[in-house]
């Protein structure tokens, strides 16, 4: 297979992540507003609280419009969500850089395996998963494992 067909593959990995991954950010950012509101707050104009959300998270983009509108978004109104839609995206988070951890230690060893076995899977919910992760990986997570696995990152010259 020639050379540049290889490549041509390999880019095609993340070709429409930045909109794929606009469109679920919306989604998510949408349910967690609606599920902040407080228990008191008068019955909300759908269309007006929706562009009002999408616009003070910055993503009310004309060119991306919402993957699901509020009164089909059965997901976080009768599927046992309310607001927890963003797990998916933050489970994402959490498996690139847990990953990311394992290519800076040496990739898949048994050591690395054990120590996250120990570190993490053993403990299950006995202690809080954050202060887990925290220890199992030195810090708070970081999004630039998933943003460079989608092709998303900054290059050098864009900083």
């Amino acid at each position: 297979m020639p050379q540049d067909l290889v490549e041509r593959i390999k880019k095609s990995r993340t070709f429409n992540q930045g909109y794929a991954t606009t469109e679920y950010l919306a989604a998510a950012l949408l349910d967690l507003a609606w599920h902040t509101l407080p228990a008191k707050t008068p019955e909300q104009d759908v269309d007006g609280f929706e562009r009002q959300a999408l616009a003070r998270y910055h993503v009310d983009l004309p060119e991306v419009p919402p993957r699901y509108r509020t009164p089909y978004f059965a997901h976080i109104w009768d599927g046992g969500y309310s607001a927890s839609y963003y797990a998916y995206l933050w489970s994402e988070v959490l498996d690139h850089d847990a990953y990311a951890w394992f290519a800076e230690h040496g990739g898949m060893t048994r050591e690395n395996g054990q120590r996250y076995r120990d570190m993490i899977l053993s403990r299950g919910s006995t202690e809080d998963v954050g202060a887990l992760y925290r220890e199992f990986r030195g810090r708070d997570p970081s999004i630039k494992p998933l943003l460079k696995e989608r092709g998303l990152e900054e290059t050098p010259d864009e900083q």
